[in-house]
């Protein structure tokens, strides 16, 4: 099924049942008019993650497009050495970890292809977590290296109605890495201490644009529900995240070079590549991200800070 937004040449092709949708006839390296802006971003409020292919971009020309959907923050709470002019851009090579955090660092983790394995989403720990997520693929395996997204409003909807009810009411601390603690005292570790982000959420959020409710929670940032004991935690938690990370939810994408997947990062979680560590590729990739707004909850409570500062443009990486 091909559907063709009002008012656009766009042509948007759904791709899995529950999220994921091709978008071709747009140039995205050239001037978008506001139409075409409109019928990207209906596609992404509806499809929850959109794919490009074939796309012709730098960073200058990523950064242009993916201010057509609001001011861009700086390229990562823990990356002090973005591309030089182009402070908006993070880029995702392993190369670079191993660069940066040293052997040993490698040694423990394994290849890293994102700063957080396993399912996530972007940067929860910030009080106000990315809008959107834009990411271009320069360099790709022949073989390996997918992203699964995961659709949270699909989640939340498919639990029963008196589930439904309970989570409505809870919240959960968000901090770096999603444990009170960093293991080891790696660079990577005191890099995260030195720059900590904590943050409460609702365990629900409400999309400030669709107004539909999505779990807002994930493995790679939660660190527990508050106000409860540590088993119900583990027990709530659990029970959500098998319940996020079911297939019949999921869009898995193969990139090749010039691909592109713009993400609502409201409304999804994705889990990054972990089957290349036998392989001797490269992966190189670059991410701009849409500064987010606090989430509020069905109660209409908004999101705490507890450490750190919100995420933004001029955000400022502690160095030791």
């Amino acid at each position: 099924m091909t559907v063709a937004p009002e008012r656009t040449a766009l042509s948007v092709r759904p791709v899995a049942g529950h999220i994921g949708a091709d978008i071709s006839g747009v140039d995205l390296s050239a001037p978008l008019d506001e139409k075409t802006v409109a019928g990207l971003t209906d596609a992404l409020h509806r499809y929850k993650v959109i794919f490009f292919r074939g796309q012709e971009l730098d960073h200058a020309a990523q950064i242009r497009f993916g201010r057509h959907f609001g001011e861009l923050t700086y390229a990562h709470p823990h990356d002090d050495a973005p591309p030089e002019g182009h402070p908006e851009i993070f880029t995702v090579d392993p190369e670079r970890y191993a660069k940066r955090y040293g052997g040993e660092y490698t040694v423990r983790t394994r290849r890293k292809y994102s700063y957080v394995a396993g399912w996530h989403t972007d940067v929860t720990a910030a009080v106000n977590p990315p809008a959107a997520s834009i990411l271009r693929a320069e360099v790709v395996p022949e073989v390996g290296g997918d992203t699964t997204w995961t659709n949270l409003v699909a989640a939340y909807d498919g639990l029963s109605a008196p589930v439904r009810a309970f989570i409505d009411t809870l919240r959960a601390e968000h901090r770096y890495g999603g444990s009170d603690k960093p293991a080891g005292g790696s660079a990577y570790a005191r890099r995260v201490n030195d720059n900590l982000l904590v943050a409460v959420h609702p365990v629900v959020r409400v999309h400030p644009v669709t107004g539909e409710r999505a779990l807002f929670v994930n493995p790679g940032f939660t660190s527990h529900i508050v106000d409860v004991e540590p088993r119900e935690s583990r027990a709530i938690l659990d029970l959500l995240y098998a319940e996020l990370t079911r297939p019949e939810y999921t869009v898995r994408f193969r990139w090749e070079p010039g691909s592109v997947a713009f993400w609502d990062n409201r409304a999804t979680a994705h889990l990054a590549p972990a089957d290349l560590d036998h392989l001797d590729v490269r992966r190189t990739l670059h991410r701009v991200t849409v500064i987010g707004d606090r989430p509020v909850g069905p109660d209409g409570r908004e999101s705490e800070l507890l450490a750190g500062r919100p995420f933004t443009a001029d955000h400022a990486v502690v160095v030791d």
